[in-house]
């Protein structure tokens, strides 16, 4: 069965290359029973591998129990695993299995499994190792065979270097590990899950099947998803059942993703952040302030020594030397003021200071705008007057597509 099949049989959306090695690997090790170890952000679909392995295994006949480590209390959940003898703890009043024996020559998934307690790390580690365990309240062993598939969102590494996870426990889960990306690195599969649970909640609730307009396709791309494909199913029908419209635009879409506009910001990643490091772009704002701090400096400095400084150079020379440092329409032309050295006149005319002191008090220094936004627009505008208004040549000009360009006109208002 080739993976374009599977996808069919168990209703896996999406071609990203990540997400088809992940694949590849479930229906390589499924007919062994080797361990597995399934690990992705919280929402990404890990719940789909177990299964799929399952099904293309020679156990696909046994019983498949999928369990959830984080739901079931601590107090019970080695009664629930392992089972119970009668009278072992209060309220045990019969003999009771657990799932390792019910699943016996089957299936069983351990959803979160970091989440399981130490002790009953130690009873699991037991099973893999020799297949055996015991009953709560019990000293007889019980053989199994039964396969276990685990998976977790967690960082497994920061798990056992912080004593919530035993390393041996981890090395017999993660005997083949697979990972599923988070759904921000699959962006050509978002559009069509959003599709396909818009399909399947026009189907459940009888009605028209939304659909979104280009800009809002771009929007749904761009967002970062946090919550993955968890969340962009709940926005998917939160959208269908709430909005009357069923053509969905970017203005729609945005008041379902309301901290969307702050993933576009040039700010510090969480990640960036615990590591202490900059983005790219922050790095680029860093460089162009310390640039513009720099020259202002290297300014006042040397206006101030032409003022205080030797009189060897006449009034003149200095009015025209600090109205050239004043001037900020350049900071080109200023680097290369500060870099000409001053030469000196043998000989010179000494007049009165006050000449060139009410020169440079005529002027006013501006602060040059380092928006991004302010030099894209600037850009766009100079474009489209090169090339008299003619959008695809402004674009390839820019290195932008058309479509990207009409957006940019419509959102700066550009004539």
């Amino acid at each position: 069965m080739d993976i374009q099949q599977i996808k069919q049989r168990f209703g896996i959306i999406g071609n990203s290359s990540a997400l088809n090695q992940a694949l590849n690997i479930a229906t390589q090790v499924a007919p062994t029973d080797i361990s597995v170890l399934i690990t992705g952000e919280s929402g990404t679909g890990k719940e789909v591998m177990p299964k799929v392995i399952h099904q293309l295994s020679a156990r696909k006949h046994g019983s498949y129990i999928a369990v959830n480590c984080g739901a079931i209390p601590e107090g019970t959940i080695d009664s629930e695993l392992f089972g119970h003898e009668k009278g072992s703890f209060t309220g045990a009043h019969d003999q009771r299995k657990g799932y390792f024996e019910v699943a016996d020559n089957g299936t069983i998934f351990l959803d979160e499994v970091a989440e399981l307690p130490l002790t009953t790390q130690v009873r699991l580690l037991r099973v893999l190792e020799t297949g055996e365990f015991i009953r709560v309240g019990s000293s007889k062993p019980i053989k199994t065979n039964v396969r276990i598939i685990a998976a977790t969102n967690e960082n497994m590494f920061e798990a056992i270097q912080n004593g919530k996870f035993r390393e041996d426990l981890f090395y017999r889960l993660s005997t083949v590990p697979i990972n599923l990306p988070p759904l921000r690195q699959r962006k050509d599969d978002i559009h069509l899950l959003f599709r396909k649970f818009a399909s399947d909640f026009a189907e459940k609730y009888r009605m028209p099947a939304i659909r979104l307009t280009d800009e809002a396709i771009h929007m749904l791309n761009n967002y970062t998803w946090p919550g993955n494909i968890r969340q962009l199913k709940n926005v998917t029908e939160q959208i269908s059942v709430v909005e009357n419209t069923r053509d969905i635009d970017a203005v729609v879409l945005r008041n379902y993703l309301p901290d969307y506009s702050a993933t576009n910001l040039p700010v510090l990643s969480k990640q960036d952040k615990n590591n202490g490091d900059f983005s790219e772009r922050d790095l680029l704002y860093k460089v162009l302030f310390d640039m513009k701090n720099d020259l202002s400096e290297l300014k006042k400095m040397v206006i101030n020594m032409l003022k205080t400084g030797t009189d060897e150079m006449s009034s003149a020379e200095k009015n025209e030397m600090i109205a050239k440092l004043y001037d900020t329409n350049s900071t080109a032309s200023t680097a290369k003021l500060l870099s000409e050295p001053i030469s000196f006149e043998e000989d010179p005319v000494i007049h009165d200071s006050s000449t060139y002191e009410n020169s440079y008090e005529e002027h006013v220094e501006v602060e040059e705008s380092l928006s991004l936004e302010d030099r894209e627009k600037e850009l766009i505008q100079k474009a489209l007057e090169k090339h008299r208004g003619k959008r695809k040549y402004a674009a390839q000009d820019l290195g932008i597509s058309e479509r990207t360009l009409y957006r940019k006109i419509k959102e700066y208002d550009l004539k």
